[in-house]
């Protein structure tokens, strides 16, 4: 029996995605995604359960505002005390890690999912992804898209409407389009 699909996705080689297997995976996503967002707010303990489905760590002291939105969910981890503002988009092809007492502003994507550069591959349909590793103590700003395989260190803080297209040093502060240091934190 050959490699699955899925074995090759979180390898970050080429993959389809239309495989059958990952298609149901990303519908379970998709549904628990749907109940999440459309709970109501006071519901914090079926909020909490749905997120426990969900995601591959998600710790106690974890907030995500509706609406969230993912692939698969179950490569997303994230650290203590994170808390997510609303419209969170999160395509985890890849792991996505993020690091202890992160807040993440509204209408931010975090990205693994990518395609060949070249267009007949591309035209194949087959796809990979890059995983996304964040420190402690991140701030991202509103809107910030933060690319698939960048790292970003501790104490960082990426601006609002950056985008981020290569890893970021501990204890920076990073901005615009494409992101580049702008200061530290103090």
């Amino acid at each position: 029996m050959g490699e699955s699909e899925k074995d090759k996705m979180l390898r970050g080689d080429l993959y389809n995605a239309a495989d059958t297997a990952l298609a149901e995976e990303r519908l379970r996503a998709r549904q628990l995604c749907h109940e999440y967002n459309n709970s109501a707010p006071e519901t914090r303990l079926l909020r909490d359960r749905l997120l426990h489905r969900l995601l591959g760590t998600k710790p106690e002291n974890c907030a995500i505002e509706p609406t969230f939105r993912c692939d698969y969910g179950y490569n997303i981890h994230l650290g203590n005390n994170f808390f997510a503002n609303f419209d969170l988009v999160v395509l985890d092809v890849c792991e996505v890690r993020i690091g202890d007492n992160c807040l993440i502003g509204p209408r931010v994507s975090i990205l693994t999912a990518t395609h060949p550069t070249d267009p007949d591959e591309r035209r194949s349909g087959l796809e990979y992804g890059l995983p996304v590793t964040m420190g402690d103590n991140v701030w991202i700003g509103a809107g910030a898209i933060i690319n698939p395989g960048v790292t970003i260190g501790d104490n960082v803080i990426i601006a609002s409407g950056a985008v981020v297209t290569r890893d970021v040093s501990s204890g920076k502060v990073v901005g615009g389009v494409p992101a580049r240091a702008i200061g530290s934190p103090d």
